[in-house]
């Protein structure tokens, strides 16, 4: 099997040629805007909420884990900026399916001429992740004190690496004290090999995971874009698209490639996994899939002299039953475009996002319900997020960024309601992010986070009909992170 060239994807890092050429030498087998998910998103996935983005907000910070460091034998930093962005060569790493290895294997044969049935890390890839944060709102939320610590506000175990030469596996279980559970959050298992196709190089891939976008490389996409941790106590904005957390959980099975390390494209299909019950739609409630959602990814890369290029687009097509598994559906088609670029600057990098996503939505179900949920058949909903990031060395980096959601009103859909809800019907909001962080090390993170929201639920003042203003949910939050 031709291995895939390194040199040109890790040239520009300052440690990156050592990481060429550990893994060149070495065998190939010897690779979740945040918020809370409570009740004060006020309604359900299928009608206006993103009910996973806490789990998103948890998971897409923790994509760097210990375990792949102690497989590879290379540092974090090899990997990622900063966590969780990716490097070139994090990408390449993660497309090839988790499997690169520093580490001597446990190899079996059955003769000397037969192909080994097992290799075995010579270690458990296993890791552990803390969290611990404090929140505080302008104004805080009538009948709660503001001023919120927690320690731990999420805890994880991660199982990460490789399981064959072409097979590897990331997975999260994480606490919640919010609900005080402790479960699956995500999983990434993947199958990669690459192929010599007349002196071009052909990644191919498949992917099981449980979270569209989870299995992206890069950091435009909701599971792990700016802001890589938020608070879950705070009120946040009431409407989402499905690609941001409101097709609810899923397993996706999907196929991808990358041409020549330039066109990558990947065809993922999703279906409804409720949990609590045995065949689909047993222990579901709202939200189930009518068949399966189809979702298409297409991105192009290019290194632009010592910058770094990716354009790309993604959609998603989702019909969900509002209750039950049998009647009429709601349609939703998410579609977008996206953009990151990277300049490296020493030892650090200045590195840009932007994605745009506009979502079409058929509300027929809703409509017709007994009770109906929604006033207008037909709605819409876009969202623009915009950051850039300076990360200058391996110890400090500071982000901001920019965020708006626009969408048609519905005063059914989107009702009044202290704090959590719309006085006119409309789910726009709009804010600015600053995010600065101090990694004492590659694996111990503090970090100073505001948001300051300029609409909020439709207005920027009075927004809920109960005398709330947007910039009263305006949250200093600060965190620290722990891996090991």
């Amino acid at each position: 099997m031709p291995s895939f060239s390194l040199s040109r994807l890790v040239g520009r890092a300052s440690i990156a040629a050592l990481a060429t050429v550990a893994l060149l030498s070495t065998p190939r087998a010897a690779r979740a805007t945040g918020g809370t998910a409570d009740a004060a998103l006020g309604t359900t996935a299928t009608r206006a909420v993103a009910g996973g983005r806490l789990l998103a907000a948890l998971a897409r910070v923790h994509a760097a884990i210990p375990s792949f460091a102690r497989q590879t034998g290379l540092a974090c930093r090899v990997c990622h900026y900063q966590f969780p962005a990716l490097t070139p060569f994090g990408r390449m790493f993660k497309l090839n399916g988790y499997t690169m290895t520093g580490l001597p294997m446990i190899v079996a044969k059955a003769d000397s001429a037969s192909p080994p049935s097992l290799q075995l890390l010579t270690i458990p890839p296993i890791s552990a992740m803390f969290v611990g944060s404090f929140s505080r709102t302008a104004s805080a939320v009538p009948g709660t004190q503001n001023n919120t610590a927690t320690f731990p506000s999420a805890a994880s175990v991660y199982i990460g690496g490789a399981v064959t030469p072409n097979v590897g596996l990331f997975s999260q279980f994480t606490y919640t004290p919010g609900d005080g559970t402790f479960g699956l959050d995500m999983i990434d298992l993947r199958y990669a090999t690459n192929r010599d196709v007349h002196g071009h190089d052909l990644l191919l891939g498949l992917t099981l995971h449980n979270m569209p976008t989870v299995q992206d490389v890069w950091n435009t996409l909701p599971a792990y874009s700016v802001p890589y941790m938020s608070s879950d106590v705070v009120p946040t904005p009431m409407a989402g698209t499905m690609l941001d957390g409101g097709i609810g959980m899923v397993t996706g099975l999907g196929a991808y490639s990358m041409w020549d390390n330039h066109l990558y494209s990947e065809i993922t299909v999703y279906r409804s996994t409720p949990q609590g019950g045995g065949m689909s739609g047993m222990g579901g409630g709202g939200g189930m899939e009518k068949g399966v959602a189809p979702y298409w990814r297409i991105a192009w890369q290019n290194e632009i002299g010592q910058d770094y290029l990716m354009i790309g687009t993604f959609g998603l097509h989702a019909e969900l039953y509002p209750a039950g598994m049998s009647g009429p559906t709601n349609q939703f088609t998410d579609a977008g475009f996206d953009l990151q670029y990277e300049h490296p600057t020493g030892a650090g990098a200045v590195i840009g996002h932007a994605n745009w996503t506009h979502e079409s939505q058929n509300r027929v179900a809703d409509v017709v319900a007994a009770t109906p949920m929604a006033q207008f058949q037909h709605g819409n909903l876009s969202s623009f997020k915009a950051d850039v990031t300076l990360a200058t060395s391996l110890k400090y980096g500071a982000s901001l960024g920019f965020f708006e959601t626009t969408g048609s009103s519905d005063a059914m859909l989107y009702q009044p309601a202290a704090v959590t809800g719309s006085a006119n019907g409309s789910p726009d909001a709009q804010g600015f992010l600053a995010d600065v962080s101090y990694d004492m090390w590659q694996n111990t993170r503090l970090g100073l986070q505001y948001v300051a929201y300029t609409k909020f639920n439709g207005s920027r003042s009075g927004y809920d009909g109960f005398g709330r203003a947007a910039a009263d949910n305006n949250t200093l939050f600060a965190y620290l992170w722990l891996a090991v």
